[in-house]
């Protein structure tokens, strides 16, 4: 015969148990909403700006094919390298290699689809930001420094 304490008993041990579950879920999701860190480059410091590319004028004809590409030496650290890449999405890279001290030979240039570094020789990825050929004392190698592009119907706005 189950009496009323009985009842009672089991009825409280449910509801702690629920009470644990609920605790235990609470602080899973807690422990899964905490934001990493972000992995910031150390050579390369934070420069804000916005800049207007109007891809109508001249100076901006090599963004309106697919692989082109424009250096605009006058925003970022060492300049911005825009890049198209399918003729609608545009990306846009620090043009300073991004895996060592700023140097005076550490600014990239653009060799068709790659960005080419003066002092080791590094060559990145415009598509990608990746470094393609990386030496075996870099631990990690760090890719390029990527920056905002926002299309506005044939006006790029790059910013930081």
């Amino acid at each position: 015969m189950v009496t009323y304490k009985d009842t009672q008993l089991k009825q409280g041990a449910k509801t702690f148990r629920n009470f644990c579950l609920l605790i235990l879920l609470s602080i899973l999701i807690l422990n899964g909403c905490v934001k990493k860190p972000l992995d910031r480059n150390p050579y390369l410091v934070d420069i804000r700006f916005q800049r207007e590319i109007n891809l109508s004028l001249p100076l901006y004809n090599g963004l309106n094919f697919v692989g082109g590409s424009v250096l605009i030496a006058d925003i970022g650290i060492n300049g911005v390298m825009i890049f198209n890449l399918n003729g609608s999405s545009y990306l846009a890279w620090e043009a300073t290699c991004a895996n060592h001290i700023p140097d005076t030979c550490s600014s990239l240039s653009i060799s068709g689809v790659l960005a080419e570094c003066k002092c080791e020789g590094f060559q990145y990825s415009l598509a990608t930001g990746q470094l393609l050929n990386p030496s075996e004392d870099l631990k990690p190698p760090k890719g390029l420094l990527f920056y905002q592009v926002q299309n506005f119907n044939g006006i790029l706005r790059v910013s930081n």
